[in-house]
């Protein structure tokens, strides 16, 4: 039976820079623009909040964003002018926070705070795509540098009763972030081996063999070649560990650049 309070979490492959405001790049990312508007259709409610766990922080330890009033973060080189002056004023939610730190410290795992901390384009993205009116409050929880999968995965373990508190657990990252392979044919088998690997952990119906996998995605097929750094690929590890006994599947998938990027839905199950 389908529970129908408790929220899915997701993983989204948010594409490159700011491009729903990029001629020529909208247009490329239009199936991704169409799904992450499709997306709140998928929950059960509006949510209370929104924690985004993005492949674009990383602290020396796990940090949640604090600021009742996030800043933007233009965390990206080459794009046009505009880009810089974009805003998304969504607010932030101290008393998230304060409960994201809480659940982890209370699995053991430290957890800073961060009062700067804004909205960089893994997060401002998707949520302007979801939430064009800025009204749903958005909290972000850092990845801790290591880049330990088990670690990462534990983290999520530790926030998932945030489900069932009318808060949904996105993560934001690709999978494949390669920016030497973008645009280039060879890297579209590169991606599709490795997004093949992912989309066949997360479907596991159970869910140790699925955090397995996860923890040891470097013996997957092509994956150095699909992440030289695996900063995008953390926040599935995160959302994973939130997901619990609950089975994944593709959200949907977008062929840009010459690569995959699959976007993942933690659907509950019961």
């Amino acid at each position: 039976m389908m529970n129908t309070t408790r929220f899915p979490v997701f993983f989204l492959s948010h594409g490159g820079g700011p491009w729903p405001w990029v001629d020529g790049m909208k247009e490329m990312f239009a199936r991704t623009a169409s799904a992450f508007a499709a997306l709140p259709a998928r929950l059960p409610a509006k949510p209370k909040a929104v924690l985004v766990i993005t492949g674009h922080w990383e602290a020396p330890q796990f940090s949640v964003s604090t600021a009742e009033r996030p800043a933007m973060d233009y965390d990206y080189h080459g794009f046009p002018e505009h880009t810089y002056r974009l805003q998304y004023p969504a607010p932030g939610s101290p008393a998230l926070a304060q409960r994201v730190r809480g659940l982890l410290e209370q699995a053991g795992i430290p957890c800073a705070e961060d009062p700067q901390r804004g909205f960089d384009h893994g997060t401002f993205v998707p949520m302007s795509l979801m939430y064009p009116e800025a009204d749903v409050p958005v909290v972000l929880l850092s990845l801790k540098s290591g880049y330990d999968p088990a670690e990462h995965i534990r983290a999520g373990e530790a926030i998932a009763p945030l489900r069932d508190e009318g808060v949904l657990i996105m993560g934001s990252g690709l999978t494949y972030h390669n920016m030497r392979g973008f645009n280039r044919a060879q890297s579209t088998p590169v991606a599709e081996a490795f997004e093949q690997y992912l989309h066949e952990a997360v479907r596991q119906p159970d869910a140790a063999t699925r955090n397995r996998m996860l923890v040891e995605w470097e013996q997957a097929p092509a994956a150095r070649l699909a992440h030289p750094q695996e900063d995008h690929l953390l926040p599935l590890m995160v959302v994973a560990g939130a997901a619990g006994q609950d089975r994944g599947e593709q959200v949907f998938v977008d062929h840009v650049m010459a690569v995959t990027m699959a976007s993942y839905e933690f659907p509950p199950q019961s």
